[in-house]
């Protein structure tokens, strides 16, 4: 059994509390009440549900608590990990960083890419990060294989055509003869590697250094910290969510 929360007195729709039990996102609680795999009080579960104090939720038959503990990592992901929570993937980053609760990747990082992401249990930031419209800022370092021209770099600015659709403008600054920097509040499938193909250029390292106010700062391959409660604080404001 549970451990009673402070839910209001109307309940806590279904697939929240399931994401706020640190189990998996919104999203995915969704489709695992879409499969008849949560039960409400032995029963399953629909999505219009609401969860009062007192109530019992299990997905797959394990009880959950509505209140996990929130946990939030900044990793600084080496090339060759993936990131996902899927035990058949070998080098799945949730493996990888063998943290003692579940936790799982917020957004992506190509596998043959490096540098920061985050990791939560907290279900509600993963649905709010991922949305596109949110315009959260990513910045990345990059080196291709060729000198980089200023004609590269406006291009890059303005907009490339990719995956049946254009780029949005960003920031692009040139750091060395075939190294710039890059600001994207896009999430295209490898959206920076792609942009460079277009231009007849090809990627040979590509390193995220922020997202949105977290920075890798000191961290080296492989290694993790828990962010701040400023980080935090910063962070939840800056997504409209509430510490």
């Amino acid at each position: 059994m549970f451990e009673e929360t402070d839910m209001e007195n109307q309940g806590k729709r279904l697939n929240k509390f399931i994401a706020d039990s640190g189990y998996c996102s919104r999203r995915e609680a969704d489709r695992l009440i879409g499969e008849g795999r949560v039960k409400v009080d032995g029963k399953i579960g629909v999505l219009g549900d609401k969860i009062l104090s007192g109530m019992i939720v299990t997905v797959d038959d394990q009880p959950l608590s509505g209140r996990g503990d929130k946990v939030y990592i900044l990793l600084n992901k080496p090339r060759g990990v993936v990131c996902t929570a899927d035990p058949r993937e070998p080098m799945n980053v949730v493996d990888y960083l063998n943290y003692p609760i579940r936790i799982f990747p917020v957004g992506r990082l190509d596998k043959d890419s490096e540098g920061l992401l985050l990791l939560t249990s907290d279900g509600e930031i993963v649905n709010r990060l991922l949305r596109a419209a949110g315009g959260h800022e990513k910045e990345y370092e990059v080196e291709v294989d060729r000198a980089i021209t200023p004609e590269f770099v406006q291009k890059m600015m303005a907009g490339v055509p990719i995956l049946d659709t254009v780029t949005l403008p960003c920031r692009v600054r040139r750091t060395g003869e075939r190294s710039f920097n890059i600001v994207l509040i896009q999430g295209l499938n490898r959206q920076i590697r792609r942009m460079c193909e277009y231009l007849g250029y090809n990627v040979k390292s590509l390193r995220r250094i922020r997202i949105m106010n977290l920075r890798i700062g000191k961290l080296r391959p492989g290694q993790w910290r828990e962010l701040t409660e400023e980080e935090l604080s910063t962070l939840l404001a800056g997504i409209g969510a509430e510490g």
